[in-house]
């Protein structure tokens, strides 16, 4: 198989390439090729991914042993469509029986060296366990990615979000470094660190931000209180992950705004590391599926069988240059659509026009209607007027459903008084009705009312599963 510019397997890379400061491709030859060329060097790669796997993880020898799959199967991307699909609960599952790491990792475990996971809030943490040497196929994936974002190693980036377990830090200062930019590693989540970050940025005018949208937001808010305009900074490129919201219009509005900076999207799970697979360019409206480093497929959630272009689905992910612990068809339950490659940077990769905009996990019905909290944020967000935050409320009277949202309301529209809010809220309900299909209550707070985030805001309350649970509680005693 031929390996256009470095695309080895193992992965390899020169440490020391960089492309010429003028050139728009990291590797032209690979972010251009024909769709159809770019697929059959992906089978390749898949071919030699499932074979090492197969010799070296008992798990996915197992798991697809019992499906009736070898990796001698595999002829094509059709084949590839047959291997079962990979769930994170399973993963979960297999560190628990096998700890620390899974029969998953294909590698000795001395040569791990870097343990990064998930919080385990919500049950027992997954540990992801990263070689040296995928540490740096990830620190050169990312590079290239952001060269595309049109990040230059004159750059500085600010890195605004939390140095710990969390991927997403560390992909962008490993990227940055590896591009050769300049890294200001600050982080947050301690106790006052918004207005330093603001100070911070008027001081060393970085050019490049990495964080959460709620962050960068709150950021925004914290300079306005304190007289501080964030054009100031000098911030020209913001890129984010850990949460949608960069994809989503009014959002995307008001942080260009606020910044008067480009807004870049990117991002798809830490388990499928280096998650800057999904990434807007500079030039791109929408993600890039970067398919040549994670193979990304889009696939219907109930039969998991692959949707056409055009259509609406989860995405599917097979890492292509990870040996330590790959993740071969990981099912993400995120929801998106695709399009046919299309991006005027002249990358020939598939598009995600509205990016990453929710979970399947977290859509909920009212009355018949299936709504994301994304479609709700856009059209709160978008109205003249509004204070910075507010909270989806889903309830039960009897056997209805009803949805409010609480919703921040600024100085303007406090100074008009009750009138002025009272016909504030009705306006914003009449857009979500339009939008939803469904009547939701707007309850106004006035702005400051719902406590900031430096992390990923959580703005789902369903007070129907609170109520189920009390009866439960009830009936048991």
């Amino acid at each position: 198989m031929s390996s256009p510019e470095q695309w080895h397997w193992p992965p390899s890379y020169d440490e020391t390439y960089v492309p010429p400061l003028d050139q728009q491709h990291w590797f032209p030859v690979r972010e251009t090729m024909a769709e159809a060329d770019r697929e059959q060097l992906v089978l390749g790669r898949i071919q030699e991914l499932m074979v090492y796997a197969w010799e070296h993880s008992p798990f996915y020898r197992e798991k697809w042993s019992e499906a009736g799959i070898h990796p001698s199967h595999v002829r094509s991307l059709e084949d590839f469509e047959k291997v079962p699909v990979l769930r994170k609960d399973e993963l979960r599952t297999e560190q628990e029986a096998h700890p620390p790491f899974g029969r998953y990792v294909c590698v000795p475990e001395p040569e791990i060296k870097h343990v990064h996971g998930t919080s385990g809030t919500t049950g027992r943490p997954t540990a992801f366990g990263i070689s040296g040497e995928d540490w740096r196929a990830v620190a050169n994936a990312h590079a290239r990615v952001m060269w595309s974002m049109g990040i230059r190693p004159s750059d500085t980036l600010f890195v605004g979000s939390f140095f710990s377990l969390y991927m997403g830090s560390w992909g962008a200062l490993i990227g940055a470094e590896r591009l050769g930019a300049r890294v200001f590693p600050f982080g947050a989540g301690v106790a006052g660190q918004t207005q330093r970050a603001v100070n911070w940025m008027l001081q060393m005018r970085p050019t490049a931000f990495y964080g959460t949208p709620s962050y960068a937001l709150r950021i925004a808010e914290v300079a306005e209180e304190g007289g501080v305009d964030c054009r100031d900074f000098g911030i020209r490129t913001m890129l984010f992950g850990g949460e949608p919201g960069a994809s989503v219009r009014s959002i995307r509005k008001r942080l260009e705004e606020a910044y008067g900076a480009r807004v870049l999207d990117t991002g798809s799970m830490a388990e499928v590391t280096p998650w800057m697979n999904l990434s807007s360019s500079a030039a791109s409206e929408g993600m890039l599926c970067w398919q040549d480093i994670v193979y990304t497929e889009v696939v219907d959630p109930r039969s998991l069988s692959r949707v056409p272009y055009g259509s609406e689905g989860t995405p599917v992910y097979t890492t292509l240059e990870r040996t330590s612990q790959p993740m071969i068809r990981l099912l993400s339950n995120d929801l998106t659509r695709w399009e046919a490659p299309s991006s005027p940077c002249g990358r020939t990769y598939p598009v995600l026009p509205r990016g990453i905009y929710g979970r399947i996990d977290d859509m909920f019905t009212v009355r018949g209607e299936n709504i994301y909290p994304s479609a709700i944020d856009d059209v709160v967000m978008a109205g003249p007027g509004y204070g910075g935050e507010h909270r989806i409320v889903i309830s039960r009277t009897g056997s209805m459903d009803e949805l409010a949202v609480q919703v921040e309301h600024d100085e303007t529209v406090a100074a008009g008084g009750d009138p002025a809010i009272a016909g504030w809220s009705a306006r914003l309900g009449d857009n979500l009705r339009e939008v939803l299909g469904v009547t939701a209550t707007v309850r106004p707070v006035p702005r400051g009312f719902f406590k900031r985030t430096d992390l990923k805001s959580r703005r789902v309350v369903d007070e129907r599963e609170l109520a189920s649970d009390t009866v439960d509680t009830a009936s048991r005693g």
